[in-house]
């Protein structure tokens, strides 16, 4: 049951305390402005697409690296896409990157490399959903605008004691985050939400001592903060199974091909596989899915990995390619050139578990 919404005086108030809590403690982060630094919307824009998800401890290193290698939002929509995906491998959601990269073009195309201040107009652009509209607006442009990530989401239902299930409570949040937001700071009230969140209001534990909304927090009163926000409990995923192929040419070149650029890792290199199905393979069915014909041998054990909606898990099968062999699909890449691959994370499971396997 959702208890009643304080009065909107107390607003205010609660804007003032947790801005000066941020004032005091907040994080110090590589896209983050100091200080009555105006903030840079490239930076903003980048650093939210690639925390989608994501830890801030993940997020930070990538950043860096794009920043250095596309300093500007007309560097970046100037990049072929290869690279944009390449520099991305192993931060994963890789749809993120196709977007990052769509974004600048449309941006620089059509917005003469300035994005659009509102939240509504940010929406419009590739990969940017309504909470990350909401944070651009608010943190690169200072509009009242609310965003409304996964800490926000635990820090409102905690202060307001909204006990239904979190999915059916998101619109509830909105409207008291949007409620919160100050005219004076908004883009700061933002990401104090996020690191009272990180940093105070964690999943466990939480910090309550040291919280500037303690008083206030209802969840708090109720005395049992760490069951908020409620989840659903987690489904079980599905197991798929494929058999990975790892063929090496005669000169230790591996055989690698593209992914579609639509659908799940798309656009991403990968050794060639099978479908992923529910099924077993069996040998025979392998062997007729392999891209050429060859003495094909199991390597020991197999790769597996955790996607959002399913677990897979992959045996390899490694044969000795002929220099001249030529597969239907694919290519040819020298091993020591795998790093300048866009290799997702299972792929580069794959290719550790086939170089130890070849050398055994």
């Amino acid at each position: 049951m959702i208890r009643p919404v304080p009065p909107a005086e107390a607003a205010p108030a609660l804007a003032v305390k947790l801005l000066a809590w941020y004032d005091r403690h907040r994080r110090p982060l590589p896209w983050r402005a100091g200080p009555g630094e105006p903030a840079d919307p490239y930076r903003v824009w980048l650093s939210e697409i690639m925390l989608q998800q994501t830890t801030v401890a993940a997020v930070a290193p990538y950043f860096l690296g794009f920043l250095e290698r596309w300093p500007t939002i007309d560097a970046l929509a100037a990049a072929p896409l290869e690279e944009v995906l390449t520099e991305w491998a192993g931060l994963g959601y890789y749809a993120r990157a196709r977007n990052l990269h769509a974004c600048a073009r449309k941006v620089v195309e059509n917005h003469g490399g300035r994005f659009p201040q509102s939240a509504e107009e940010l929406a419009g652009l590739p990969g940017i959903g309504r909470y990350t509209a909401g944070a651009i607006a608010a943190i690169a442009f200072n509009r009242r605008a609310a965003a409304i990530d996964g800490n926000a989401e635990r820090v409102l239902a905690r202060l307001f004691d909204i006990r239904d299930p979190l999915s059916e409570a998101k619109a509830t949040l909105r409207e008291r985050a949007e409620a919160l937001v100050p005219e004076d700071r908004p883009g700061d009230f933002a990401q104090a939400l996020m690191d009272l969140g990180a940093t105070v209001c964690a999943p466990t534990s939480p910090r309550c001592m040291v919280c500037p909304w303690a008083e206030p927090c209802r969840g708090r009163a109720a005395g049992d903060p760490e069951t908020l926000p409620v989840k659903a409990p987690p489904r079980a995923k599905p197991l798929r199974r494929g058999i990975a192929f790892w063929a090496m040419r005669e000169d230790g070149a591996l055989l690698l091909r593209r992914r579609p650029e639509r659908g799940l890792l798309g656009g991403m290199a990968e050794v060639p596989s099978t479908e992923w199905r529910k099924e077993a393979w069996t040998a025979q069915e392998a062997l007729a899915a392999a891209p050429f014909t060859a003495e094909w041998r199991a390597l020991p054990g197999g790769v597996a990995h955790v996607f959002t909606h399913f677990r897979l898990e992959l045996a390899l099968l490694a044969a000795r390619a002929p220099q001249d062999v030529q597969p239907d699909e694919g290519y040819w890449c020298p091993v020591e050139r795998l790093g300048e691959e866009p290799l997702p994370s299972l792929m580069r499971k794959v290719v550790e578990h086939g170089l130890k396997g070849a050398r055994a």
